[in-house]
């Protein structure tokens, strides 16, 4: 046996367009009326469209009346719906101030050899006594 013929009234208007502008999808919205997507999208179209830019104004509406007195939660709560519904977005500008990196053409190993403490001592004219004790590091030999 079929369903009885559904007949819109005000009160599924109002609760529809809430629902679509709250975001629940429409075959949830039409499970909670106890109809057939189809048949919601049939009599409720205009609410399924307008309920998203109706919610929309609304906390357009909340966040200026936030922004211009009231908590830091409510501003932060606003934005973020703005952000995910409403397609506002922020824009990162990045500027650069220095010239661009240039390619690294060449990499070179370099090592450095310890002090040679005998060429010290001959070019100070210094016996090796007086440069202080030689560091154990300088008898390292490179293989």
């Amino acid at each position: 046996m079929a369903r009885p013929k559904h007949a819109a009234d005000a009160f599924h208007r109002r609760q529809v367009e809430a629902l679509a502008g709250y975001g629940v999808p429409e075959p949830d919205i039409a499970g909670m009326i106890g109809i057939d997507p189809k048949t919601l999208r049939k009599h409720y179209r205009y609410e399924l469209d307008q309920g998203h830019t109706k919610a929309n104004a609304k906390v357009a509406e909340n966040l200026f009346r936030k922004a211009t007195g009231e908590g830091r939660e409510a501003v932060t709560a606003a934005i973020f719906w703005l952000k995910s519904r409403a397609r506002w977005k922020e824009r990162v500008v990045t500027e650069h101030t220095s010239e661009p990196l240039q390619a690294i053409t060449k990499i070179e190993r370099i090592v450095i050899s310890p002090p040679d403490w005998k060429a010290i001592e001959a070019a100070r004219g210094t016996a090796l006594d007086d440069l202080g004790e030689e560091p154990a590091w300088s008898k390292w030999k490179p293989q």
